[in-house]
């Protein structure tokens, strides 16, 4: 399939430094961020077909629908949850849980960022936390960007320890066919050492010197979580149905069921129970709006992107990277996983992770032959999830979360300018990958 599919490219080019030239052009385009990454996504993926690198029954092929699913349902199962004021409720709560303290205030939304990012993904949850996070330093009249960086920090650093957690999970657990326990089992002990020494550094980077006055911290102690709930019916469906997914993440090798297949049926059953909570006009109003919430337009860069990568993978590029990057490490195993660990973290923080993974599970795969076969790699795939999910908080274009939390802030006054973040977060992002090294030579090598 794969000669039939170069075959045709056009005036007799070379397939591999034509496809090649499209991902170079798509990636440069898509750091430009002069036009939509959708919208170049899905033009080079056409180009590849259009000139003959792949023939468009092969550039299906290269689509996975099992991460496309996965995020899908998720995000149906977030939209539907958020009407319910949940998410409000935990920041809130987090906020007097901490006495209105700011210092307390930071750590605790630190921790409730890194949880909730493991349990949904790392966008969505700054999507829900970073308005409350204004509203309460509005309130307590402290500046906002410490808290909004931690909050980054703290999404990417929690979205790595699960499947689900972050994007580059959940496409390196689709197409190696990873689970959702083997993710926890491999990369939850470190994260909580990692998140654990980053809100340390936080708090003494920033947290000791945030003051708030007797009356402002009244004023925040006078919220009441309680107030957040809008929909009490709605929440308990919610929590029920959030839950029952997550058991089944959990059984999901036993019972043969991919996480897809989970996520778009718990998606389906919470939007069956919505919808006859109301009358016909107002649950017709609700789908609309539940379909709506999905980010259409990462679906649509995932889909475009995994054509493009196809068509390099196809035209033979990655298998010579991969035939060179073993010789560099001489075909051995612990020096490709500190090359993969820190070449990740490096490159993701220069390249959004998204289409940085894509690009390198193929390459990955394809050193299996020399390395002793899909069995004997497995850590690479640990290596490449750690450095890409860390090495994202480095610059403010490595993950989707950072670019999310930014643009929210600069609406409300709150700028994040590029090489102020870098500064402050490239040498956290450096202690963290260090401490993933120790782990996986420890575990691992």
């Amino acid at each position: 399939m794969t000669a039939h599919a170069v075959s045709h490219v056009y005036f007799g080019l070379n397939a591999m430094w034509v496809s090649t030239c499209i991902l170079a052009i798509t990636y440069a385009v898509i750091m430009s961020e002069k036009v939509n990454r959708a919208i170049v996504a899905l033009i080079g993926a056409s180009v590849m077909i259009v000139v003959g690198v792949l023939e468009q029954e092969e550039a299906i092929k290269g689509v996975d629908w099992n991460t496309l699913g996965l995020l899908t349902g998720m995000m149906i199962l977030v939209s539907i949850s958020r009407r319910s004021g949940m998410f409000g409720y935990v920041a809130i709560w987090s906020a007097r849980a901490a006495k209105a303290h700011p210092a307390g205030i930071m750590l605790l939304l630190q921790l409730a960022t890194a949880v909730l990012s493991a349990l949904l993904d790392n966008v969505t949850t700054v999507l829900l936390i970073v308005p409350v996070t204004l509203a309460i330093t509005n309130t307590l009249k402290v500046p906002a960007y410490p808290y909004l960086f931690a909050e980054i920090m703290a999404s990417n650093i929690g979205g790595t320890a699960t499947l689900i957690g972050d994007p580059p999970n959940i496409i390196i657990g689709s197409q190696v066919g990873l689970d959702f326990n083997q993710f926890i089992y491999h990369l939850a002990p470190v994260i909580l050492v990692i998140l654990a020494v980053q809100t340390v550094m936080i708090h003494f980077l920033w947290g000791r010197a945030l003051k708030a006055t007797p009356e402002a911290e009244a004023a925040v102690m006078a919220m009441r979580p309680a107030d957040s709930i809008e929909d009490p019916r709605l929440l308990k469906q919610s929590l029920a149905v959030l839950t029952a997914v997550m058991v089944i993440f959990v059984l999901a090798r036993p019972l043969h069921l991919e996480p897809a297949t989970i996520a778009l049926l718990g998606a389906g059953f919470l939007m069956l129970l919505d919808n006859w909570a109301h009358h016909s006009e107002k649950a017709s109003h609700n789908i609309h709006s539940t379909f709506g919430d999905v980010e259409w337009i990462t679906i649509f860069f995932f889909l475009g992107l995994f054509i493009v990568v196809h068509g390099v993978e196809v035209g033979g590029l990655l298998h010579l990277l991969a035939n060179e990057l073993v010789k560099a490490t001489g075909g051995n195993l612990a020096a490709t996983g500190y090359a993969v660990l820190w070449a990740s973290a490096f490159l993701s923080a220069i390249v959004d992770n998204i289409p940085f993974v894509a690009t390198m599970i193929p390459l990955i795969k394809n050193m299996a032959p020399s390395l002793g076969g899909p069995e004997q790699i497995m850590p690479l795939w640990w290596c490449l999830s750690l450095g890409a999910c860390l090495g994202g908080n480095g610059t403010l274009v490595g993950a989707s979360a950072n670019l999310t939390v930014a643009g929210i802030s600069e609406r409300n006054g709150v700028p994040f300018r590029f090489l102020t973040y870098t500064l402050y977060a490239a040498p956290l992002t450096v202690v963290s990958i260090a401490i993933a090294n120790v782990y996986v030579w420890w575990r691992y090598f």
